[in-house]
């Protein structure tokens, strides 16, 4: 499962306290959908205000970017 961080201002509200999260997806589209389901309304902040780091790689549009077991996924606004 990628390791999501999701330690931004931006991601409280829909978090809470919650900084780390494992996410069983295959791609950036599928865990957007997963911590969706898990926070509502977070997959629409990701989406329109935060670009994704995967193992360190930033992306500005990330959808089809493939995940691992390894995958350490940081959310950056």
């Amino acid at each position: 499962m990628a390791r999501v961080i999701l330690s931004s201002a931006l991601c409280r509200p829909f978090a809470g306290d919650v900084e780390e999260m494992d996410v069983d997806a295959p791609n950036v589209r599928q865990m957007i959908r997963r911590l969706d389901e898990t926070f509502p309304g977070i997959g629409a902040l990701i989406d329109q205000r935060m670009a994704i780091a995967i193992d360190g790689t930033i992306y500005q549009n990330a959808w089809g970017q493939a995940l691992t077991a390894d995958s350490e996924v940081w959310l950056i606004p």
